[in-house]
């Protein structure tokens, strides 16, 4: 009876250890030659990593977007030159370990800043902020790119200097895949677009020159924020029930209720109180009781809100100082850790999460690389 009890002790242990190791991908503004991507085997219960491979010959992969399998995985080139910004497939070998560029796409839009797999992972979307367009490429067999479709917006708002065309800042889906959702900071709003539906026997995109597997049919209807407000980045709750967009110009935190379809704002708060206009990233903790968003430029951080679990809306509990410019972090699936990357200090520093208060502790450990912008799991 002892040895069996030994024996289950040691199996539960050996699965504990296998979940506690994930993979964790680093992005970065670099040169042409200098390993912009890398891959790690990371520890999200005690903040142990081990570098595994990287990639060079890309310059400012600043967003990474990887997926379902872990292998798999997508980054912008982000240049300001619209035929030199790009989007980019690879395919991780962790056995070996090794990155291989399946393709790269030019996005035809200038400064691409973000970048994302429709849900079923057949299309690809990348933001460009300089050109204010979405750009889309449809994903083949082998995770490759095809050819690019670009979506493209008018107007402007009440910042002449930052506001004076569309600036597209990330692409997100709502979580029916319904519709998506492109953030321009140069128009205050949200721009909402029906998907179109796809035949559930299509296993991937078919395709005859000229076609486009997810363009969205529309657009529907666009969430609007305050003038001037900027809107860059957008988190959903883990219930589906809401999301929170961060404005990078007046640093205010929107609530947003998602019904019958519809997206609305229910609650504005002030998030960057030093109105530094750097506000950056958004997340929710995986339990879904905690909000978290980045500010640049003055008092770098990140303020921490509480959730109210009757509807989404949120109170503030604390501010974590942080490294220099924090611009995207990352909680781990388990909830445990918080890793943010300071750009400016040239590291990623590891925040222990506590579970309870939401608050965090500067564990005094960090991954240092050059100018790192993106931190993404598996």
């Amino acid at each position: 009876m002892a040895l069996g009890i030994t024996m289950l002790c040691l199996t539960a242990c050996n699965k504990q250890k296998e979940t506690d190791n994930i993979l964790l991908w680093l992005g970065s503004y670099c040169n042409q030659d200098e390993e912009g991507i890398r891959v790690y085997r990371f520890n999200q219960h005690t903040g142990d990593y081990t570098y595994l491979t990287g990639f060079s010959g890309l310059a400012n992969p600043s967003f990474v977007w990887v997926a379902r399998d872990g292998r798999h995985f997508y980054a912008v080139g982000e240049e300001d030159d619209p035929e030199s910004s790009s989007a980019n497939a690879f395919i991780l070998n962790p056995d070996k370990p090794a990155i291989q560029r399946l393709s790269s796409q030019s996005n035809h839009a200038g400064a691409a800043c973000n970048i994302i797999l429709s849900p079923d992972e057949r299309t690809l979307f990348t933001s460009s902020y300089g050109s204010g367009c979405v750009t889309e490429f449809p994903i083949y067999e082998d995770g490759s790119l095809g050819k690019d479709f670009v979506l493209k917006f008018t107007g402007h708002s009440v910042n002449p200097e930052r506001q004076d065309h569309p600036y597209i800042h990330a692409v997100n889906f709502t979580p029916d895949g319904k519709y998506l959702l492109a953030n321009d900071l140069g128009m205050d709003q949200i721009h909402v677009f029906k998907m179109r539906d796809r035949a559930a026997t299509d296993s991937l995109p078919i395709l005859s020159e000229g076609d486009q597997p997810m363009t969205p049919v529309g657009e529907t209807y666009n969430v609007a924020v305050d003038p001037g407000a900027g809107p860059r980045h957008l988190a959903w709750s883990p219930n589906h029930k809401n999301a929170y967009l961060l404005s990078e110009l007046s640093g205010q935190l929107f609530v947003l209720k998602y019904e019958n379809e519809q997206l609305s704002v229910i609650q504005t708060l002030q998030a960057d109180t030093l109105n530094a206009g750097g506000s950056a990233d958004v997340h929710v903790s995986p339990d879904g009781k905690f909000v978290y968003a980045s500010h640049r430029l003055e008092g770098d951080g990140i303020t921490i809100w509480k959730v109210n679990t009757e509807d989404g809306t949120l109170s503030k509990v604390g501010f974590q100082p942080t490294g220099i410019h924090p611009r995207n972090f990352g909680i781990t699936p388990n909830g445990e850790l918080l890793l943010c990357a300071c750009r400016d200090s040239n590291k990623v520093k590891i925040f222990r999460r506590n579970k309870e208060t939401g608050l965090l502790t500067d564990t005094g450990r960090a991954i240092e690389m050059s100018r790192p912008t993106c931190v993404q799991f598996y």
